[in-house]
């Protein structure tokens, strides 16, 4: 059975509509994720251009070619499956170099991710409770969990509803692709809608439970995502998987 087809079905047995049904059936489709590679969804040749890649990004975050800076294109989103009915959403983000998924949250949802090719940053946070309520609108704190880079190959990560840094932002280094997996996906009916932060610049009066380094956290509030973030749907040329 192609691995594509496989990781579907065992997503199919695994996920139900409020997540993972269980800790083995979320390590079977951790396994499942490990094994694909970018022949399995059809960019062996993005992957190819990304393992030879020798181009440079400036501290802007934009690179050109003979001295001239343009913005990188955009982010192109590979549907691998869809379907409303279903208990998860399978999809592809391919990323050029400097490009950037800003400060965001996957509420109420486990999330796998796996890096077919390429190398990026990656920097994510956890909400952190206080002694004093917080109003949702002002900023909340939110402990550092990752800050380093990752290059294929290399494991399949999990984030959890609230814990593994399910706040978290990528930035390209080379051209990159991640294969997400989210169970259950967003839905703005049931209170999954996904929100971006940024640090905020306000000084906050909340007290930190003890035993938090207060250097370890940060303070983020609700934002826009940026102007230049931009994902564009992209023709899948892998198996398309169906119900």
């Amino acid at each position: 059975m192609p691995r594509v087809k496989r990781l579907y079905e065992v997503c199919k047995a695994s996920f139900s509509n409020s997540g993972p049904i269980s800790v083995e059936a979320l390590e079977n489709v951790r396994s499942c994720l490990d094994d694909i590679k970018p022949s399995d969804v059809g960019l062996e040749k993005e992957a190819q251009i990304a393992r030879g890649w020798k181009g440079a990004t400036n501290s802007n975050g934009r690179r050109g070619h003979s001295g001239s800076n343009q913005c990188p294109p955009p982010i192109k989103y590979l549907h691998v499956h869809e379907c409303e009915s279903f208990s998860n959403e399978i999809g592809i983000f391919c990323m050029p170099p400097s490009s950037v998924i800003p400060l965001h949250n996957h509420p109420g949802m486990t999330v796998l991710s796996k890096l077919l090719y390429g190398t990026m940053l990656i920097k994510s946070f956890d909400w952190v409770g206080t002694e004093e309520p917080i109003d949702p609108s002002e900023a909340r704190p939110a402990k550092l969990v990752r800050d380093n880079q990752m290059t294929a190959p290399c494991g399949t990560t999990i984030l959890y509803p609230t814990s593994g840094g399910n706040i978290h932002s990528f930035k390209a280094i080379t051209p990159c692709a991640l294969f997400d997996i989210l169970s259950p996906p967003y839905s703005s009916n049931d209170g999954r809608d996904c929100t971006y932060f940024k640090k905020s610049r306000k000084s906050s009066s909340g007290v930190l439970p003890s035993g938090i380094d207060a250097s370890e956290v940060a303070w983020l509030e609700e934002c826009q995502p940026p102007e230049s973030f931009v994902v564009q749907r992209g023709p899948y040329k892998g198996q398309i998987v169906k119900n």
